[in-house]
């Protein structure tokens, strides 16, 4: 019997709590079994795992092999735990020494090729990384994303046979350093540009000196966006821990990872003339006939 213990992390809102991947492997008919509450996406990573490991170049072992993500009543979702459960096998098997094993935690999808993908929710795993004193090994394209948790040691690695030879100290990678380019603009909008509208812009200064809430009621064109638009520019600049904050929120969301030291802003719309105007910097909507 082969025993491995590597170390991930889960996603739960804002937080990401330890994941301990066991990979054990017995006698018996061969087969993967993934437990401890995995979502379909989890499940599906073993044939992930295995295609991803043969044409790396390793051996998938014809033997059972059961992986536990401890603790067992925590939700596990996403393709986060292909990385670590496809290090523990190898380990289990003895093609990978798990002398480094424990002193890293390891997030990442794999392709069928063995590459590694990206995945949401790099930034918090990276600060609870560093709290447990470990480094955090992440797909490529996250190291500047982990990197925001300062501090913490961070490898990022394109591909599996790449990582297993930092593992094994044949090649190693040298820490992530890459600053990051943020692909957020601050809003240009100044509320100076506003002529009139004195009772609308006192409230907004208020808001903005006292940090309160608002809520903009009135009739289509009165100017309740283009105030809200123009709230930022009054806004103080974030201090690092609101910025890692609002950079971790943006990290565990679907969409592009964002970060800035200014101030974010999200506009809902409530139809598609409404979105359109505002991507195409109409002012009015019947004009946007000239973009049809």
């Amino acid at each position: 019997m082969s025993l491995a213990t590597i170390y991930s992390r889960a996603q739960t809102g804002m937080e990401a709590p330890l994941v301990t991947v066991e990979v054990d492997l017995s006698n018996g008919l061969p087969g993967l079994s993934i437990v401890g509450l995995p979502e379909a996406a989890v499940k599906e990573s073993k044939d992930r795992v295995r295609a991803a490991l043969l044409n790396s170049g390793f051996e998938f072992p014809s033997r059972r092999i059961t992986v536990n993500l401890a603790p067992a009543d925590l939700p596990k979702e996403g393709g986060r735990f292909d990385l670590p459960i496809a290090l523990g096998i190898l380990a289990a098997s003895k093609q990978l020494k798990d002398d480094s094993l424990a002193s890293n935690e390891f997030i990442g999808e794999l392709s069928l090729s063995g590459n590694l993908r990206a995945v949401n929710g790099v930034l918090p795993a990276a600060v609870a990384s560093h709290k447990q004193q470990r480094s955090i090994i992440v797909p490529f394209e996250n190291g500047s994303e982990a990197l925001l948790a300062k501090q913490t040691t961070v490898f990022a690695t394109k591909n599996l046979l790449e990582l297993c030879a930092h593992l094994s100290a044949q090649e190693f990678i040298t820490p992530f350093t890459e600053t990051l380019q943020s692909n957020y603009q601050r809003e240009t909008l100044d509320l100076s540009d506003v002529r009139g509208q004195h009772r609308a812009k006192r409230a907004l200064e208020v808001a903005a000196a006292g940090s309160h809430n608002m809520l903009m009621v009135g009739s289509p064109g009165s100017g309740k966006t283009m105030l809200a638009s123009r709230l930022p520019s009054i806004l103080p600049e974030l201090t690092e821990e609101e910025a890692v904050e609002s950079a971790t929120i943006y990290s565990i969301s679907h969409g592009a990872f964002q970060m800035s030291n200014g101030v974010y802003a999200r506009f809902v719309h409530r139809t598609i003339p409404h979105l359109l105007s505002h991507l195409l910097g109409v002012a009015q909507i019947q004009d946007l006939a000239k973009y049809l």
